[in-house]
């Protein structure tokens, strides 16, 4: 670390895996109390995140623990002090004011205060009070993360939450995945909205629709047989193996990047794509998994496109009537590599408009 100064906050984070040090004046704009002879010590802040596993704390915390001439914590049970004790770190189960705390350090002594999970505001706060006032000479302040949260950490929150949504809520409890199917096609086709709109805050919340569906199936799914008819004699399964499962498609399907094959172009990756999903379904036709109850522009198209993938030859039935001709829009549609169901919503949304304009409907 480097050569302490009087008055000034000393900030360790990691970025990338790499630990780095930041310190910042904790009294500026005003001066700092008179060098003494007493060496005002040191404060270290130290976080854990609450989504890491107790005890799974990084070096540099555990080096700065052993090394300390004090360790407080103001909650006696919190999740991290089990752990210390059982390495030989002696905790204080002490709430300080910010002025105790400094006279701790006085001397040169160095004091780590383990946060709460909501931080000790008062705490440093009132540190920041005196540091602020130029009165007083300060420890050098250090915020220390000794666990931090990786990405995708607040997705552990979204499960715990869905859990106890899922337990305690009256209407949450009785819902099953039939009746939820519903809202995901709402969801998605919200999702498509957004999307088109080119909303990005739109696009977050209709994303954030979109995973609880999925948490909230999965959640159901635990449970096993349901109360209802509809869903007795299934087997139980959890949000990890919905997870699970998804990341071994992947890293399968992919051999271009987690295996020894390559593919340079987009072409390519649907190639390989298609051969391994080939090997997987075991399909005895190009239209086995291609669900009917999509809209029926979309269905003709998906169609239409494993037939092209497939190189077949087929001749499009003929018959009387819209949909024929729809059909045949449709399949010409995807040849000319046109999606025929966002091409209309495209036509629908701008005679939707012209209706508002013939309103005239305030914003059309």
């Amino acid at each position: 670390m480097c050569p302490r100064a009087p008055g000034l906050w000393i900030t360790r984070g990691a970025v990338g895996g790499v630990g780095y040090v930041r310190r910042v004046n904790a009294t500026s704009g005003f001066e700092t109390a008179p060098e003494t002879e007493t060496d005002p010590g040191r404060v270290v802040l130290l976080t854990t995140s609450h989504r890491v596993a107790p005890g799974l704390l990084s070096w540099p915390a555990w080096q700065t623990l052993h090394a300390a001439d004090r360790v407080l914590c103001a909650d006696g049970t919190h999740p991290q002090l089990p752990y210390l004790r059982e390495a030989g770190i002696s905790v204080d189960e002490t709430a300080p004011t910010a002025e105790e705390l400094i006279d701790a350090c006085a001397g040169g002594r160095t004091v780590v205060v383990v946060t709460t999970g909501e931080g000790d505001p008062a705490l440093t706060d009132g540190l920041a009070r005196l540091a602020g006032s130029g009165r007083v000479r300060m420890p050098d302040l250090e915020l220390l993360p000794a666990s931090y949260d990786l990405p995708g950490a607040r997705l552990l929150d979204l499960v715990q939450v869905m859990d106890r949504i899922r337990l305690e809520c009256p209407w949450s409890s009785r819902q099953t995945h039939k009746g939820l199917a519903k809202y995901g096609i709402e969801e998605a086709y919200e999702l498509v909205e957004a999307i088109e709109e080119g909303d990005r805050d739109e696009l977050r919340e209709e994303l954030g629709d979109v995973l609880l569906q999925v948490v909230f199936h999965a959640r159901i799914a635990e449970e096993g047989s349901g109360e209802g008819d509809e869903e007795d004699g299934t087997a139980a399964f959890s949000i990890d193996d919905v997870a699970a499962g998804i990341v071994t498609k992947l890293i399968h399907r992919h051999p271009h990047v987690f295996g020894d094959e390559t593919a340079t172009t987009p072409e390519e990756v649907k190639e390989h794509w298609l051969r391994t999903k080939a090997v997987e379904k075991q399909r005895e036709s190009v239209t086995d998994g291609i669900p009917l109850g999509q809209p029926a522009l979309a269905l003709t198209a998906k169609l239409a496109s494993r037939v092209h993938t497939a190189s077949l030859d087929v001749p499009l039935p003929q018959g009387e009537g819209i949909g024929y001709e729809l059909l045949e829009l449709a399949v010409r549609a995807e040849a000319e590599g046109v999606d025929p169901e966002a091409a209309l919503r495209v036509a629908a949304r701008a005679y939707r408009d012209a209706v508002r304009v013939k309103e005239g409907v305030a914003g059309a």
